[in-house]
């Protein structure tokens, strides 16, 4: 079983129609074997609610809380995604993962790096657009996959 942990930003993709990357992430995710897992943290879980009801993100298509949850209730009725408690060790992984910002203000890479540890720690690949998270992924040993 390959297991793959979608940033935000690729959950958005496949969670709303009029994403600029919906027909990239679409394409990647028909092309996984059965017994692929997508995997959702409580970060990543938490992010998709609070952007489907964010009018910065989603504009006129914003949703109510109630309709976004039913967005994450739909993937959860998938048998290929599953929502992943976090690792024991996670911490550890995280304090590591933020060690090269560690003498600089990192405010923006703060959840980039948690999602590398908790891919890491799961045995997850990320799957990304973002090449700088990409990119700093690779430089932390941590399997990315980028949708194209």
């Amino acid at each position: 079983m390959t297991s793959f942990f979608p940033d935000l930003n690729v959950w958005m993709a496949l969670s709303v129609p009029e994403h600029q990357h919906q027909e990239d992430a679409w394409n990647w995710f028909r092309g996984q074997t059965h017994d692929t897992r997508l995997v959702f943290s409580r970060f990543t879980q938490m992010g998709l609610l609070r952007l489907l009801t964010n009018s910065a993100a989603m504009g006129d298509r914003i949703l109510t809380l109630g309709k976004a949850w039913e967005v994450y209730d739909s993937w959860q009725q998938d048998p290929r995604v599953e929502l992943y408690v976090e690792p024991r060790d996670l911490d550890a992984a995280f304090r590591e993962s933020t060690a090269p910002f560690s003498g600089k203000p990192a405010s923006q890479w703060v959840g980039d790096c948690y999602l590398l540890a908790f891919a890491k720690n799961s045995r997850a690949t990320l799957v990304t657009f973002d090449l700088a998270l990409a990119d700093l992924a690779r430089k932390q040993h941590c399997p990315v996959v980028l949708p194209r």
